[in-house]
């Protein structure tokens, strides 16, 4: 059986998930994703199964793999937002993700950008390193309003931490788990424009999806935001409206924008973000731990192996 790797997580990092998949007796190919739609068509019938990132993988890809010998899509990380689940049904072609293996890394990552930017560390590194000693002043999150979008089990993870910072918790979900939010005394909003107008550090931890795409809009951010917001995106780059995002960095609505997630991605040449100091980027490391790419990369081998001598999904 010939196996299509192209999550660059997976390849770059060693683990236990290399030692499982090379013991399985596959013919393994790599590409580095994320891989477009051209590149995908023409090879992906030749392969039994893939463990992809973000690749493209639209309605057409998945005609291509019907009609060559694909029976499985494994799913390097959560999101299916790249994956045309409609016309993978409708070929009979299992998606599979790694639900619950990466959301502490993620949380971490979150507080990581956070602090970063308050405590101007991104500025003061590169200061430092040319010579100087200038101090910039900083500011505390203690105290701070934060409110969670999300609160599945990355926005609960975060919700954890933020609540061992002294941080005031709010939240906004249409699923709520009503023993945690009691538990840890998380105030709910029901509409999103009430929260964002309440807190000062707001946390995006949605699936993109017809519904939540650019559920941060020009009207949300124009007509409701709380003026001087922190917003931070772990999730999906598709979940910001950009004009709306520029219109909040022009008009000193949004203090600052740091996400780990564009909505395309690598980033392209001359990103309109870039030119704002109040914006940091990283390029969609949240996830990208030792211990967290092993976990999700056993679990996306398992889900292919899984499949692929006629076991459940694990």
């Amino acid at each position: 059986m010939k196996i299509l790797i192209t999550s660059t997580s997976f390849q770059d990092t060693p683990g236990e998930h290399h030692q499982l998949l090379n013991s399985q007796g596959f013919e393994i190919d790599t590409l580095r994703g994320p891989l477009k739609e051209e590149i995908l068509l023409p090879i992906i019938g030749n392969y039994d199964g893939i463990i992809c990132g973000d690749d493209e993988i639209t309605e057409e890809v998945i005609k291509n793999a019907a009609k060559g010998k694909l029976k499985i899509i494994s799913k390097y990380g959560i999101g299916l937002d790249k994956i045309n689940l409609t016309a993978a049904r409708k070929n009979n072609i299992p998606v599979t993700n790694c639900i619950g293996e990466n959301h502490v890394t993620v949380a971490e990552h979150f507080f990581s950008l956070l602090l970063t930017f308050l405590k101007n560390i991104h500025l003061e590194y590169n200061i430092v390193k040319r010579g100087g000693w200038k101090r910039l002043t900083g500011n505390e999150i203690h105290g701070k309003k934060i409110g969670i979008v999300g609160l599945g089990r990355i926005g609960k993870e975060i919700a954890l931490r933020a609540k061992a910072f002294g941080l005031e918790l709010y939240g906004y979900d249409k699923l709520i788990d009503n023993k945690f939010i009691k538990e840890h005394k998380i105030i709910i909003e029901k509409e999103l424009k009430s929260l964002v107008n309440k807190v000062d550090i707001i946390s995006l931890n949605l699936t993109l999806s017809k519904s939540t795409k650019g559920i941060i809009s020009l009207d949300l951010i124009k007509n409701h935001f709380k003026r001087g917001v922190i917003l931070v995106n772990t999730a999906r780059g598709g979940l910001v409206d950009e004009d709306a995002l520029i219109y909040g960095l022009k008009n000193g609505i949004l203090r600052g924008y740091l996400t780990d997630v564009l909505d395309e991605e690598p980033m392209p040449r001359n990103y309109p973000l870039l030119k704002y100091k109040n914006v940091l980027i990283t390029p969609h490391i949240g996830s990208r731990t030792f211990e967290s790419v092993e976990r999700q990369g056993k679990k996306a081998v398992e889900n292919l192996i899984s499949f692929l001598k006629d076991k459940k999904p694990c």
